[in-house]
């Protein structure tokens, strides 16, 4: 028999740059000094084996004489200096636009680039724990100072490219950038269109223009009687599309050959990688869920991946990524991108049948086939069932519950905002109505990246899942929601079926809206509460507004809101909700309360307890700021 040949691997990996030690020379408890390596990985595909017929124009991509498609990728690894200190597992952070947000989300750290100094290190705590941490480029459209996969151009690749842009700002000329240049630059072969919101017809009125300046950008002159906020859908003819696609085998064989898995060309430089997590965060938690989906947890040997997934703040979304012309960046949201591709059916981690296309289907399909899924556990914040309808994760269209796998864990973070830093205080923003939601996730992150690890390792189950359910009313029709004033009431992300072989796109029917509950505080049931939300200080939503001038009344962004108590009862007229006094007396008071949830989120395994000193003392500040 001929030994088997290997159709898809990591043919090179060429060190280019040694920090030793990175991090000023910082010891991280036992564990010790870590150095970072910067690195290029060579990989290639057949583009006719089974994974690379997954890949959606790989077919026109050029061939070496080999018979494979060769590209590349950067690759940033810190790990510990003794290597018999690391903890086993190869810790994976997807990045988000070319960004490192584990560090921000999990060490206290403040920089979202590639870490290097003392400061970037945050508090240490993935170090502290010996992880081996790993990132590499998967955005095709990304500078050259990031770390950014290197794919071929499919030249013979044209056709139609739909842009959006909206602005907010008053502008009376603007400039905006394509993401694949055009055929050619006569506008008689491009629409430009505005509309006020998501739903309404498109527009070609008196007063707006455009012109090219380049094959990639153009300048739109707007018209009169449309504010900040307008939507521009900009379809053109386009050319040097990529095989974008190739963003997942890049990552998975970076993974595979990293972690020392057969089938690649040259030897993993790393030692003692027994395990592997996957962490995405936003965009890149949608692509872990693509991930998944597609089958790409599955090496070339059909070894697996990731041991474990970590995929937050995705809720029911995938990426806009293994398609033609695709842009990765882009995701649906109620105003922006609205019906922008990768947020159809299947949305949650079981086999369900969606009424609506008739589809049978499920994020684990593909693994189950290959024995190769990963443990998960998916957190999604308030905002994501405003914007990501996390809903449809455990909600079929018809109402019937939709179990969640005995390999999955889902947390809803009950109040949170979409993405903090610890410490981000409340502030204004002109384009949205109410202050700012300043709520963090970290603390519960944490506590589950250790739950994580101790799952992969050793079997220690984790916390059951928290998510709110039609069953005990914490998951309600919208019009069912309970706000203390009608004039607070928010718009909601609907999703509906999408042809997307024509462009624009056309919709079909509608999925249901469902959302949280809130409680008597205006806060969601039926998940977690970090600290500050246990013993709040206001009103945390996961939505914002848009605000006049802005598309008003439309969802702001990813914004969440705060509305703060008032600190004196009566001190808020007509406010129904007691006032901080009330609730606490003072600061002795309200820090007894923290104790008290703290301690509760120990005990059932949403926060560590080396972290409650940390916790306990700001929010002691948060409360003598007021």
């Amino acid at each position: 028999m001929s030994p088997l040949v290997t159709q898809a691997k990591v043919t090179n990996f060429t060190v280019t740059n040694t920090i030793r030690p990175v991090f000023e020379g910082t010891r991280f408890g036992d564990v010790g000094a870590y150095e970072r390596i910067d690195a290029i990985a060579e990989l290639a595909i057949d583009p006719n084996s089974t994974r690379g017929k997954k890949i959606v124009d790989l077919e026109y991509a050029p061939v070496g004489k080999d018979g494979l498609v060769h590209y590349s990728t950067k690759v940033s690894i810190l790990r510990p200096i003794d290597a018999e200190k690391a903890n086993g597992t190869l810790f994976y952070e997807v990045l988000n636009r070319g960004r490192n947000l584990s560090l921000a989300l999990l060490n206290r750290a403040s920089s979202l680039g590639m870490p290097e100094t003392v400061k970037d290190a945050g508090d240490g705590f993935l170090m502290d724990n010996g992880y081996t941490l790993v990132w590499s480029g998967w955005q095709t459209d990304l500078p050259e100072n990031k770390l950014k996969l290197n794919v071929p151009v499919l030249p013979s690749v044209t056709g139609l490219s739909r842009e959006e842009f909206i602005f907010d700002k008053a502008d009376q000329v603007m400039t905006a950038n394509l993401t694949y240049p055009a055929m050619d630059m006569d506008s008689k072969n491009a629409t430009l269109s505005v509309r006020q919101n998501a739903d309404d017809p498109r527009s070609t009125v008196s007063g707006l223009s455009f012109k090219y300046l380049s094959p990639t950008q153009i300048e739109i002159t707007r018209p009169k009687g449309f504010d900040n906020g307008v939507i521009y859908e900009f379809i053109y003819r386009a050319k040097n599309a990529v095989p974008a696609g190739l963003a997942f085998t890049a990552t998975a064989d970076v993974v595979s050959f990293l972690r020392g898995s057969k089938g690649h060309d040259v030897a993993s430089p790393l030692k003692k990688i027994d395990n592997s997590i996957g962490l995405g965060l936003s965009q890149s938690g949608r692509f872990l869920r693509d991930f998944i989906y597609q089958g790409f947890n599955a090496d070339e040997s059909l070894t697996k991946v990731f041991d474990g997934v970590i995929t937050h703040i995705a809720g029911s979304r995938k990426t806009y990524t293994n398609y033609r012309f695709a842009k990765v960046g882009r995701y649906s949201r109620q105003h922006e991108d609205h019906d922008v591709q990768g947020d159809q059916f299947p949305f949650g981690y079981a086999l369900s049948t969606d009424p609506l296309t008739g589809r049978t289907d499920g994020i684990l399909q593909a693994c189950r086939t290959s024995n190769t899924c990963p443990k998960i556990m998916q957190t999604d914040t308030s905002t994501e069932f405003w914007q990501a309808r996390a809903a449809l994760m455990s909600t079929a269209p018809d109402g019937t519950e939709i179990k969640v796998p005995d390999e999955v864990r889902w947390y809803f973070l009950a109040g949170a905002p979409h993405f903090n830093v610890w410490g981000a205080v409340s502030k204004s923003k002109a384009v949205c109505q109410y202050p700012t939601n300043p709520i963090s996730a970290a603390p519960v992150m944490r506590a589950l990246t250790s739950a994580m690890q101790g799952w992969i390792a050793d079997g220690t189950q984790p916390p059951a899942s928290q998510y709110p359910n039609t069953r005990d009313g914490s998951l309600v029709a919208l019009s069912e929601l309970h706000l203390p004033d009608d004039s607070y009431m928010p718009v909601y992300n609907v999703l509906k079926v999408m042809d997307h072989s024509v462009i624009p796109p056309v919709a079909g029917k509608a999925y249901p809206v469902l959302v949280p509950q809130l409680d008597a505080d205006g806060i969601a049931m039926g998940g977690v509460k970090v600290p500050r939300v246990a013993a709040p200080l206001g009103t945390y939503w996961g939505w914002n507004l848009r605000n006049e001038g802005y598309a008003k009344g439309n969802l702001c962004g990813l914004n969440g809101s705060f509305i703060a108590f008032a600190k004196e009862k009566g001190a808020i007229e007509a406010d129904t909700r007691p006032s901080i006094s009330e609730r606490y007396g003072d600061v002795e008071g309200y820090v007894k309360v923290v104790k008290a949830k703290v301690k509760n989120l120990v005990d059932h395994g949403f926060m560590l307890p080396g972290d409650v000193d940390f916790v306990v003392q700001q929010a002691k500040k948060d409360f003598e700021n007021l």
